[in-house]
């Protein structure tokens, strides 16, 4: 029982380490998450600040890296074009600090 356990505890972390390495995708259908940037931050569900590095990708925390090959990414995205298309509107921020959820409710298309 341990073990199942402690493998359990394995397998989440692996996948909660990399949850925010993101790979844009060319079109809607192959998309997990549609995603609509905002012009302000008041009306965003998620900050975001892009990494420039791989090992600093975030742990659903607005952290992201865009990977460049789709099977490297965590989630593929699809930034529609607007507003009432998207699952998730995002702003991004010029700071690591400032990343974070403004609407926690939304969280869960992100793991």
């Amino acid at each position: 029982m341990r073990s199942i356990v402690v493998l359990f505890a394995l397998c989440v972390f692996g996948i909660s380490a990399s949850a925010q390495k993101i790979y844009s995708v060319d079109a809607e259908y192959k998309a997990q998450v549609k995603v609509y940037v905002v012009d302000a931050e008041y009306k965003a569900d998620l900050l975001v600040y892009k990494e420039n590095a791989e090992y600093k990708a975030g742990d659903n925390d607005g952290r992201w890296y865009f990977v460049d090959a789709e099977y490297k990414a965590k989630k593929k995205i699809y930034f529609v074009n607007a507003e009432y298309k998207a699952e998730l509107k995002i702003y991004f921020v010029d700071a690591e600090y400032k990343a974070g959820w403004k609407n926690t409710s939304k969280k869960h298309l992100m793991y």
